[in-house]
Protein backbone atom coordinates (compact mmCIF):
# COMPACT_ATOMS: atom_id res chain seq x y z
CA UNK A 1 0.00 0.00 0.00
CA UNK A 2 1.59 3.62 -0.67
CA UNK A 3 0.56 6.72 1.86
CA UNK A 4 -0.16 10.32 1.17
CA UNK A 5 -0.56 12.86 3.60
CA UNK A 6 -1.82 16.15 2.82
CA UNK A 7 -2.50 18.92 5.10
CA UNK A 8 -6.41 19.70 4.81
CA UNK A 9 -8.60 21.86 7.27
CA UNK A 10 -6.51 20.63 10.20
CA UNK A 11 -7.11 17.24 9.23
CA UNK A 12 -4.09 15.16 8.14
CA UNK A 13 -5.69 12.36 5.92
CA UNK A 14 -3.50 9.10 5.56
CA UNK A 15 -4.44 7.96 1.96
CA UNK A 16 -3.74 4.36 0.90
CA UNK A 17 -4.65 3.38 -2.28
CA UNK A 18 -3.93 -0.35 -3.20
CA UNK A 19 -0.67 -0.93 -5.51
CA UNK A 20 -3.19 -1.73 -8.82
CA UNK A 21 -4.10 2.06 -8.74
CA UNK A 22 -0.69 3.44 -8.87
CA UNK A 23 0.19 1.06 -11.58
CA UNK A 24 -2.31 1.92 -14.25
CA UNK A 25 -1.23 5.70 -13.06
CA UNK A 26 2.06 4.49 -13.76
CA UNK A 27 1.23 3.38 -17.34
CA UNK A 28 -1.03 6.28 -18.46
CA UNK A 29 1.59 8.56 -17.05
CA UNK A 30 4.56 7.08 -19.22
CA UNK A 31 2.36 6.90 -22.08
CA UNK A 32 2.08 11.25 -21.70
CA UNK A 33 -1.45 11.36 -20.53
CA UNK A 34 -3.06 12.24 -16.94
CA UNK A 35 -5.09 9.52 -14.80
CA UNK A 36 -7.15 10.48 -11.49
CA UNK A 37 -9.37 8.70 -9.06
CA UNK A 38 -12.64 10.26 -9.18
CA UNK A 39 -15.54 11.03 -7.19
CA UNK A 40 -17.38 8.44 -4.66
CA UNK A 41 -13.93 6.05 -4.29
CA UNK A 42 -12.42 9.88 -3.21
CA UNK A 43 -15.13 10.62 -0.87
CA UNK A 44 -14.84 7.29 0.61
CA UNK A 45 -11.27 7.78 0.67
CA UNK A 46 -12.15 11.06 3.21
CA UNK A 47 -14.59 8.50 5.03
CA UNK A 48 -12.44 5.90 5.68
CA UNK A 49 -13.94 3.60 3.24
CA UNK A 50 -12.85 1.81 0.51
CA UNK A 51 -14.91 0.66 -3.01
CA UNK A 52 -13.58 -2.48 -5.19
CA UNK A 53 -15.67 -0.41 -7.61
CA UNK A 54 -12.95 2.24 -8.98
CA UNK A 55 -13.73 5.01 -11.19
CA UNK A 56 -11.15 7.04 -13.12
CA UNK A 57 -11.18 10.11 -15.74
CA UNK A 58 -8.34 10.79 -18.51
CA UNK A 59 -7.46 12.77 -21.08
CA UNK A 60 -6.74 9.91 -23.31
CA UNK A 61 -9.09 8.89 -25.54
CA UNK A 62 -11.18 5.65 -25.40
CA UNK A 63 -8.93 4.54 -28.30
CA UNK A 64 -5.98 5.76 -26.79
CA UNK A 65 -7.40 4.01 -23.04
CA UNK A 66 -7.80 0.28 -24.74
CA UNK A 67 -4.46 0.63 -26.39
CA UNK A 68 -3.01 0.64 -22.80
CA UNK A 69 -5.14 -1.53 -20.70
CA UNK A 70 -5.67 -4.40 -22.81
CA UNK A 71 -2.78 -6.37 -22.14
CA UNK A 72 -2.83 -5.26 -18.66
CA UNK A 73 -6.40 -5.78 -17.46
CA UNK A 74 -7.82 -9.18 -16.77
CA UNK A 75 -10.56 -8.42 -18.71
CA UNK A 76 -12.03 -5.38 -20.24
CA UNK A 77 -15.06 -4.57 -22.54
CA UNK A 78 -16.78 -1.34 -24.28
CA UNK A 79 -20.38 -0.94 -23.66
CA UNK A 80 -19.93 2.58 -22.49
CA UNK A 81 -17.87 3.95 -25.38
CA UNK A 82 -20.55 6.14 -26.69
CA UNK A 83 -20.02 8.14 -23.33
CA UNK A 84 -16.37 7.69 -23.30
CA UNK A 85 -16.26 4.89 -20.66
CA UNK A 86 -14.33 1.98 -21.10
CA UNK A 87 -14.75 -0.86 -18.38
CA UNK A 88 -11.99 -3.56 -16.91
CA UNK A 89 -11.16 -5.87 -14.31
CA UNK A 90 -7.98 -6.04 -12.85
CA UNK A 91 -7.20 -8.27 -9.54
CA UNK A 92 -10.69 -8.30 -8.06
CA UNK A 93 -10.94 -4.15 -8.79
CA UNK A 94 -13.86 -3.35 -11.16
CA UNK A 95 -12.69 -0.69 -12.53
CA UNK A 96 -14.06 2.19 -15.09
CA UNK A 97 -11.82 5.29 -17.11
CA UNK A 98 -13.75 7.98 -18.74
CA UNK A 99 -12.47 10.77 -21.02
CA UNK A 100 -12.88 13.99 -19.50
CA UNK A 101 -16.15 15.34 -19.99
CA UNK A 102 -17.78 18.50 -20.91
CA UNK A 103 -21.33 17.43 -21.31
CA UNK A 104 -24.50 18.26 -20.92
CA UNK A 105 -28.40 17.15 -21.53
CA UNK A 106 -30.64 18.55 -24.19
CA UNK A 107 -33.25 20.56 -21.70
CA UNK A 108 -36.20 18.52 -23.58
CA UNK A 109 -34.59 14.60 -23.56
CA UNK A 110 -33.25 12.44 -20.94
CA UNK A 111 -30.30 11.47 -23.11
CA UNK A 112 -26.93 12.89 -22.20
CA UNK A 113 -25.27 15.21 -25.30
CA UNK A 114 -21.51 13.93 -24.67
CA UNK A 115 -18.29 16.16 -25.48
CA UNK A 116 -15.09 15.14 -24.53
CA UNK A 117 -12.82 17.59 -23.18
CA UNK A 118 -9.64 18.45 -21.87
CA UNK A 119 -9.29 19.70 -18.65
CA UNK A 120 -9.74 18.08 -15.51
CA UNK A 121 -11.38 21.09 -13.67
CA UNK A 122 -14.20 21.50 -16.13
CA UNK A 123 -14.36 17.75 -15.99
CA UNK A 124 -14.84 18.23 -12.40
CA UNK A 125 -17.26 20.93 -12.78
CA UNK A 126 -19.61 18.67 -14.35
CA UNK A 127 -19.53 16.74 -11.73
CA UNK A 128 -23.17 16.50 -9.60
CA UNK A 129 -21.63 17.11 -6.35
CA UNK A 130 -18.73 19.16 -5.07
CA UNK A 131 -18.11 16.24 -2.60
CA UNK A 132 -18.04 13.73 -5.63
CA UNK A 133 -15.88 16.23 -7.27
CA UNK A 134 -12.13 15.67 -5.99
CA UNK A 135 -9.62 13.50 -7.54
CA UNK A 136 -6.53 12.10 -7.15
CA UNK A 137 -3.84 12.63 -9.95
CA UNK A 138 -1.90 9.26 -10.01
CA UNK A 139 0.89 8.03 -9.39
CA UNK A 140 1.78 11.40 -7.17
CA UNK A 141 -1.18 11.42 -5.04
CA UNK A 142 -2.11 15.21 -5.18
CA UNK A 143 -5.68 15.87 -4.46
CA UNK A 144 -7.63 18.17 -6.85
CA UNK A 145 -10.38 19.78 -5.39
CA UNK A 146 -11.12 22.95 -6.89
CA UNK A 147 -14.76 23.57 -5.52
CA UNK A 148 -13.98 22.88 -2.09
CA UNK A 149 -15.38 19.13 -2.00
CA UNK A 150 -13.32 18.09 1.15
CA UNK A 151 -14.67 21.40 3.01
CA UNK A 152 -17.90 20.65 2.52
CA UNK A 153 -17.92 16.41 3.36
CA UNK A 154 -16.10 18.08 6.33
CA UNK A 155 -19.56 20.32 6.85
CA UNK A 156 -21.60 17.39 5.82
CA UNK A 157 -23.76 19.53 3.27
CA UNK A 158 -24.46 18.75 0.08
CA UNK A 159 -23.56 21.68 -2.08
CA UNK A 160 -22.95 21.91 -6.56
CA UNK A 161 -19.76 22.43 -8.02
CA UNK A 162 -21.46 25.07 -10.05
CA UNK A 163 -24.85 26.86 -10.00
CA UNK A 164 -27.20 23.97 -8.62
CA UNK A 165 -29.67 25.05 -11.81
CA UNK A 166 -26.87 23.66 -14.43
CA UNK A 167 -26.15 20.70 -12.73
CA UNK A 168 -29.82 19.76 -12.54
CA UNK A 169 -30.23 20.68 -16.14
CA UNK A 170 -27.18 18.33 -17.00
CA UNK A 171 -29.40 15.64 -15.14
CA UNK A 172 -32.43 16.36 -13.53
CA UNK A 173 -32.24 13.08 -11.84
CA UNK A 174 -29.31 14.36 -9.41
CA UNK A 175 -31.89 15.97 -7.70
CA UNK A 176 -33.11 12.59 -6.97
CA UNK A 177 -29.53 11.68 -5.75
CA UNK A 178 -29.37 14.78 -3.34
CA UNK A 179 -31.95 13.05 -1.30
CA UNK A 180 -30.64 9.39 -1.41
CA UNK A 181 -27.32 11.60 -0.23
CA UNK A 182 -29.35 12.81 2.75
CA UNK A 183 -30.58 9.17 3.54
CA UNK A 184 -27.02 7.58 2.63
CA UNK A 185 -24.35 9.99 4.49
CA UNK A 186 -27.06 11.94 6.75
CA UNK A 187 -25.63 15.44 4.84
CA UNK A 188 -27.93 18.28 4.66
CA UNK A 189 -28.60 20.36 1.40
CA UNK A 190 -27.18 23.76 1.07
CA UNK A 191 -29.90 26.30 0.56
CA UNK A 192 -29.22 26.63 -2.85
CA UNK A 193 -29.35 23.37 -3.92
CA UNK A 194 -32.85 23.16 -1.72
CA UNK A 195 -33.95 26.13 -3.57
CA UNK A 196 -33.32 24.95 -6.62
CA UNK A 197 -34.62 21.18 -6.16
CA UNK A 198 -38.36 23.06 -5.27
CA UNK A 199 -38.13 25.31 -8.68
CA UNK A 200 -37.10 23.03 -11.12
CA UNK A 201 -39.09 19.56 -9.38
CA UNK A 202 -40.98 19.16 -12.40
CA UNK A 203 -38.15 18.50 -14.35
CA UNK A 204 -37.99 15.23 -12.62
CA UNK A 205 -40.66 13.79 -15.15
CA UNK A 206 -39.02 13.88 -18.06
CA UNK A 207 -36.54 11.14 -16.49
CA UNK A 208 -37.40 7.63 -16.69
CA UNK A 209 -39.53 5.38 -14.09
CA UNK A 210 -36.83 2.90 -14.02
CA UNK A 211 -33.82 5.50 -13.04
CA UNK A 212 -36.08 6.70 -10.46
CA UNK A 213 -37.14 3.93 -8.98
CA UNK A 214 -33.61 2.75 -8.45
CA UNK A 215 -31.99 6.52 -6.56
CA UNK A 216 -35.40 5.62 -4.47
CA UNK A 217 -34.64 2.31 -3.65
CA UNK A 218 -31.00 3.56 -2.75
CA UNK A 219 -32.40 6.47 -0.39
CA UNK A 220 -35.17 3.79 0.97
CA UNK A 221 -32.38 1.53 1.89
CA UNK A 222 -30.03 4.64 3.47
CA UNK A 223 -29.02 4.98 6.66
CA UNK A 224 -31.59 7.80 7.42
CA UNK A 225 -34.27 7.16 5.30
CA UNK A 226 -36.25 9.70 6.93
CA UNK A 227 -34.43 12.62 5.94
CA UNK A 228 -33.87 11.42 2.38
CA UNK A 229 -38.01 11.34 2.31
CA UNK A 230 -38.67 14.44 3.73
CA UNK A 231 -36.24 16.02 1.42
CA UNK A 232 -38.18 14.88 -1.61
CA UNK A 233 -41.86 15.89 0.17
CA UNK A 234 -40.33 19.47 1.16
CA UNK A 235 -38.86 20.30 -2.00
CA UNK A 236 -42.47 19.16 -4.04
CA UNK A 237 -39.61 16.34 -5.64
CA UNK A 238 -42.36 14.13 -4.39
CA UNK A 239 -45.48 15.33 -5.90
CA UNK A 240 -44.24 13.77 -9.00
CA UNK A 241 -42.16 10.58 -7.31
CA UNK A 242 -44.20 9.33 -4.61
CA UNK A 243 -47.50 11.86 -4.42
CA UNK A 244 -49.12 9.24 -2.25
CA UNK A 245 -46.50 10.33 0.64
CA UNK A 246 -47.02 13.70 0.17
CA UNK A 247 -50.66 13.36 0.17
CA UNK A 248 -50.37 12.40 3.69
CA UNK A 249 -50.07 16.00 4.99
CA UNK A 250 -53.57 16.18 5.73
CA UNK A 251 -54.88 19.24 6.83
CA UNK A 252 -55.34 18.59 10.64
CA UNK A 253 -59.14 19.75 11.97
CA UNK A 254 -58.90 23.04 13.95
CA UNK A 255 -59.09 20.48 17.16
CA UNK A 256 -56.03 18.36 15.80
CA UNK A 257 -58.26 15.31 16.90
CA UNK A 258 -55.84 12.82 14.77
CA UNK A 259 -52.56 12.67 14.90
CA UNK A 260 -50.19 14.08 11.77
CA UNK A 261 -50.01 10.68 9.51
CA UNK A 262 -47.61 12.02 7.45
CA UNK A 263 -44.67 12.60 10.28
CA UNK A 264 -46.60 9.28 11.44
CA UNK A 265 -45.20 7.28 8.16
CA UNK A 266 -42.11 8.73 8.96
CA UNK A 267 -41.69 7.47 12.18
CA UNK A 268 -43.13 3.90 11.54
CA UNK A 269 -40.48 3.94 8.42
CA UNK A 270 -37.16 4.85 11.03
CA UNK A 271 -39.20 2.25 13.75
CA UNK A 272 -39.00 -0.81 10.60
CA UNK A 273 -35.69 0.17 10.15
CA UNK A 274 -34.65 -0.39 13.61
CA UNK A 275 -36.10 -3.87 13.74
CA UNK A 276 -34.10 -5.69 11.26
CA UNK A 277 -32.00 -7.85 11.87
CA UNK A 278 -28.64 -8.90 10.78
CA UNK A 279 -27.58 -11.37 8.11
CA UNK A 280 -28.14 -14.21 9.48
CA UNK A 281 -31.95 -13.10 11.46
CA UNK A 282 -35.16 -13.26 10.05
CA UNK A 283 -35.84 -10.06 8.43
CA UNK A 284 -31.50 -9.22 7.22
CA UNK A 285 -31.02 -4.98 6.92
CA UNK A 286 -31.66 -3.06 5.02
CA UNK A 287 -35.25 -4.39 3.79
CA UNK A 288 -36.50 -2.43 1.21
CA UNK A 289 -39.89 -4.17 1.02
CA UNK A 290 -40.48 -3.97 4.85
CA UNK A 291 -39.22 -0.30 4.77
CA UNK A 292 -41.25 0.93 1.65
CA UNK A 293 -44.39 -0.67 3.18
CA UNK A 294 -43.65 1.00 6.44
CA UNK A 295 -43.64 4.22 4.53
CA UNK A 296 -46.72 3.08 2.53
CA UNK A 297 -49.07 1.34 4.94
CA UNK A 298 -51.52 4.34 5.77
CA UNK A 299 -51.67 6.34 2.30
CA UNK A 300 -55.18 5.13 1.97
CA UNK A 301 -56.12 7.46 4.77
CA UNK A 302 -56.73 10.52 2.71
CA UNK A 303 -59.14 9.29 0.15
CA UNK A 304 -60.90 7.04 3.61
CA UNK A 305 -60.98 10.20 5.65
CA UNK A 306 -64.46 10.83 7.68
CA UNK A 307 -65.19 13.10 9.84
CA UNK A 308 -68.25 11.07 11.99
CA UNK A 309 -70.61 12.55 14.76
CA UNK A 310 -69.30 13.70 17.69
CA UNK A 311 -65.89 14.85 16.19
CA UNK A 312 -64.09 10.94 15.94
CA UNK A 313 -62.08 11.00 12.35
CA UNK A 314 -62.57 7.49 10.48
CA UNK A 315 -60.35 5.84 7.95
CA UNK A 316 -62.18 2.75 6.90
CA UNK A 317 -60.89 0.05 4.53
CA UNK A 318 -58.10 2.01 3.89
CA UNK A 319 -55.53 -0.65 3.99
CA UNK A 320 -57.33 -2.04 1.08
CA UNK A 321 -57.54 1.29 -0.43
CA UNK A 322 -53.87 1.96 0.39
CA UNK A 323 -52.73 -1.66 -1.17
CA UNK A 324 -54.36 -0.52 -4.49
CA UNK A 325 -52.64 2.46 -4.70
CA UNK A 326 -48.97 1.17 -3.53
CA UNK A 327 -49.40 -1.21 -6.20
CA UNK A 328 -50.51 1.49 -8.89
CA UNK A 329 -47.52 3.60 -7.79
CA UNK A 330 -44.86 1.07 -7.80
CA UNK A 331 -46.20 -0.53 -11.38
CA UNK A 332 -45.69 3.23 -12.41
CA UNK A 333 -42.22 2.73 -11.05
CA UNK A 334 -41.88 -0.25 -13.24
CA UNK A 335 -41.02 -2.55 -9.68
CA UNK A 336 -41.22 -5.81 -10.38
CA UNK A 337 -44.14 -8.10 -9.36
CA UNK A 338 -42.59 -9.96 -6.84
CA UNK A 339 -41.94 -6.67 -5.22
CA UNK A 340 -45.24 -4.79 -5.35
CA UNK A 341 -46.79 -8.01 -4.59
CA UNK A 342 -45.19 -7.99 -1.37
CA UNK A 343 -45.26 -4.36 -0.22
CA UNK A 344 -48.81 -4.22 -1.25
CA UNK A 345 -49.72 -7.37 0.81
CA UNK A 346 -48.12 -5.75 3.91
CA UNK A 347 -50.02 -2.81 3.44
CA UNK A 348 -53.01 -4.60 3.10
CA UNK A 349 -52.46 -6.80 6.20
CA UNK A 350 -51.31 -4.10 8.44
CA UNK A 351 -54.77 -3.41 10.29
CA UNK A 352 -55.48 -6.75 10.94
CA UNK A 353 -54.23 -7.71 14.35
CA UNK A 354 -55.54 -4.66 15.67
CA UNK A 355 -58.85 -7.20 16.82
CA UNK A 356 -56.31 -9.22 18.51
CA UNK A 357 -55.55 -7.04 21.74
CA UNK A 358 -59.85 -6.49 21.74
CA UNK A 359 -61.27 -9.80 21.58
CA UNK A 360 -58.35 -12.05 21.34
CA UNK A 361 -58.70 -15.06 18.57
CA UNK A 362 -59.77 -17.90 18.16
CA UNK A 363 -56.78 -20.38 16.96
CA UNK A 364 -58.21 -20.83 13.35
CA UNK A 365 -57.66 -17.18 13.01
CA UNK A 366 -54.33 -17.33 14.09
CA UNK A 367 -54.07 -19.93 11.46
CA UNK A 368 -55.36 -17.60 9.45
CA UNK A 369 -53.17 -14.45 9.88
CA UNK A 370 -50.04 -16.77 9.78
CA UNK A 371 -51.48 -18.06 6.29
CA UNK A 372 -52.59 -14.83 4.68
CA UNK A 373 -49.04 -13.84 5.79
CA UNK A 374 -47.15 -16.47 4.23
CA UNK A 375 -43.50 -15.79 3.47
CA UNK A 376 -44.11 -12.01 5.35
CA UNK A 377 -44.71 -12.89 8.52
CA UNK A 378 -41.78 -11.70 9.79
CA UNK A 379 -41.54 -8.26 7.98
CA UNK A 380 -45.38 -8.11 9.24
CA UNK A 381 -44.62 -8.88 12.56
CA UNK A 382 -42.34 -6.03 12.39
CA UNK A 383 -44.32 -4.05 10.58
CA UNK A 384 -47.18 -3.90 12.84
CA UNK A 385 -44.65 -3.68 15.86
CA UNK A 386 -43.81 -0.30 14.30
CA UNK A 387 -46.91 1.05 13.56
CA UNK A 388 -47.15 2.29 17.23
CA UNK A 389 -45.92 5.53 17.71
CA UNK A 390 -48.51 7.09 20.52
CA UNK A 391 -46.96 9.04 23.09
CA UNK A 392 -49.42 7.22 25.43
CA UNK A 393 -46.86 4.49 27.72
CA UNK A 394 -50.42 2.80 28.73
CA UNK A 395 -51.40 2.30 25.18
CA UNK A 396 -48.09 1.57 23.63
CA UNK A 397 -47.20 -1.72 26.50
CA UNK A 398 -50.49 -2.92 26.11
CA UNK A 399 -50.16 -3.47 22.10
CA UNK A 400 -46.58 -4.32 22.44
CA UNK A 401 -47.57 -7.10 25.31
CA UNK A 402 -50.81 -8.55 22.92
CA UNK A 403 -48.22 -8.73 20.22
CA UNK A 404 -45.77 -10.94 21.96
CA UNK A 405 -48.99 -12.81 22.97
CA UNK A 406 -49.72 -13.08 19.32
CA UNK A 407 -46.19 -14.68 18.58
CA UNK A 408 -45.74 -16.70 21.43
CA UNK A 409 -49.35 -18.34 19.98
CA UNK A 410 -48.20 -19.01 16.65
CA UNK A 411 -45.14 -20.14 18.18
CA UNK A 412 -47.10 -22.94 20.08
CA UNK A 413 -49.11 -24.00 17.16
CA UNK A 414 -46.63 -23.88 15.17
CA UNK A 415 -45.02 -26.45 17.29
CA UNK A 416 -48.59 -28.56 17.01
CA UNK A 417 -48.71 -28.42 13.31
CA UNK A 418 -46.60 -27.00 10.09
CA UNK A 419 -48.13 -23.93 10.15
CA UNK A 420 -45.96 -22.82 7.21
CA UNK A 421 -47.52 -24.93 4.43
CA UNK A 422 -51.17 -25.63 5.55
CA UNK A 423 -52.58 -27.91 3.75
CA UNK A 424 -55.86 -30.16 3.31
CA UNK A 425 -55.72 -33.60 5.17
CA UNK A 426 -56.39 -35.05 1.79
CA UNK A 427 -54.35 -34.30 -1.67
CA UNK A 428 -56.42 -34.20 -4.66
CA UNK A 429 -55.73 -37.72 -6.15
CA UNK A 430 -57.93 -38.85 -2.94
CA UNK A 431 -60.20 -36.60 -3.11
CA UNK A 432 -61.31 -37.78 -6.47
CA UNK A 433 -60.85 -41.47 -5.37
CA UNK A 434 -63.13 -41.03 -2.49
CA UNK A 435 -65.58 -38.74 -4.56
CA UNK A 436 -65.47 -40.88 -7.85
CA UNK A 437 -64.48 -37.49 -9.88
CA UNK A 438 -62.60 -36.86 -12.72
CA UNK A 439 -60.00 -33.52 -12.28
CA UNK A 440 -61.78 -30.23 -12.77
CA UNK A 441 -63.21 -27.48 -11.14
CA UNK A 442 -64.93 -29.76 -8.79
CA UNK A 443 -61.80 -30.75 -7.21
CA UNK A 444 -60.79 -27.56 -6.69
CA UNK A 445 -64.21 -26.52 -4.66
CA UNK A 446 -63.51 -29.65 -2.64
CA UNK A 447 -60.43 -28.91 -1.94
CA UNK A 448 -61.06 -25.54 -0.88
CA UNK A 449 -63.82 -27.10 1.50
CA UNK A 450 -61.02 -28.84 2.78
CA UNK A 451 -58.60 -25.95 3.72
CA UNK A 452 -61.38 -24.33 5.67
CA UNK A 453 -61.69 -27.30 8.07
CA UNK A 454 -58.09 -27.29 8.42
CA UNK A 455 -57.88 -23.54 9.12
CA UNK A 456 -61.07 -24.35 11.68
CA UNK A 457 -59.99 -26.84 13.32
CA UNK A 458 -56.42 -28.01 12.51
CA UNK A 459 -55.24 -31.23 11.70
CA UNK A 460 -57.54 -33.52 11.35
CA UNK A 461 -57.35 -37.59 11.49
CA UNK A 462 -58.04 -38.91 7.64
CA UNK A 463 -60.92 -40.88 8.51
CA UNK A 464 -62.09 -37.73 10.41
CA UNK A 465 -61.52 -35.26 6.82
CA UNK A 466 -63.18 -38.04 4.81
CA UNK A 467 -66.19 -38.31 6.55
CA UNK A 468 -66.63 -34.54 6.68
CA UNK A 469 -65.79 -34.32 2.54
CA UNK A 470 -68.49 -37.20 2.32
CA UNK A 471 -71.00 -35.24 4.36
CA UNK A 472 -70.12 -32.06 2.13
CA UNK A 473 -70.20 -34.22 -1.21
CA UNK A 474 -74.15 -35.35 -0.38
CA UNK A 475 -75.06 -31.43 0.02
CA UNK A 476 -73.85 -30.40 -3.41
CA UNK A 477 -75.91 -30.75 -6.64
CA UNK A 478 -73.26 -32.51 -8.45
CA UNK A 479 -73.06 -35.64 -6.18
CA UNK A 480 -76.38 -36.56 -7.25
CA UNK A 481 -75.83 -40.08 -9.50
CA UNK A 482 -76.48 -38.81 -13.47
CA UNK A 483 -78.49 -40.92 -15.96
CA UNK A 484 -77.62 -40.68 -19.49
CA UNK A 485 -79.86 -37.49 -20.06
CA UNK A 486 -78.77 -35.64 -17.35
CA UNK A 487 -74.98 -36.26 -18.32
CA UNK A 488 -76.17 -34.25 -21.53
CA UNK A 489 -77.51 -31.57 -19.83
CA UNK A 490 -75.36 -28.85 -19.00
CA UNK A 491 -77.49 -28.00 -15.75
CA UNK A 492 -74.72 -26.96 -13.43
CA UNK A 493 -72.61 -24.84 -14.83
CA UNK A 494 -68.86 -24.75 -13.12
CA UNK A 495 -66.61 -22.06 -12.42
CA UNK A 496 -63.52 -22.15 -14.38
CA UNK A 497 -60.40 -23.57 -12.26
CA UNK A 498 -59.14 -19.69 -12.64
CA UNK A 499 -61.62 -18.46 -10.70
CA UNK A 500 -61.59 -21.41 -8.10
CA UNK A 501 -58.01 -20.17 -7.42
CA UNK A 502 -59.07 -16.82 -6.57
Amino acid sequence: MSHAHHKIDSHTVDFKVDPVVLELGQRFVDAGHELSLVGGPVRDLFLGRTSPDLDFTTDATPDQTVALIKKWADNFWEIGRAFGTIGMRKAGFQIEITTYRAEAYDPDSRKPVVAFGSSLTDDLLRRDFTINAMALKLPSMELVDPFGGVRDLHASVLATPGAPEASFSDDPLRMMRAARFAAQLGVSVHDDVRDAMTRMADRITIISAERVRDELVKLVCGALPRAGVDLLVDTGLAEHVLPEVSALRLESDEHHRHKDVYQHSLQVLEQAAGLETDAEGAVPGPDFVLRFAALMHDVGKPATRRFEPGGAVSFRHHDMVGAKLTTKRMKALRFDNDTTKAVARLVELHMRFYGYGDAGWSDSAVRRYVTDAGPLLERLHRLTRSDVTTRNQRKAERLAFAYDDLESRIATLREQESLDAVRPDLDGARIMALLRIKPGPVVGRAYKFLLNERMEHGPLPAEEAEGRLLRWWAEQPESAPAGPAAEASPAVVEPSPVEESK
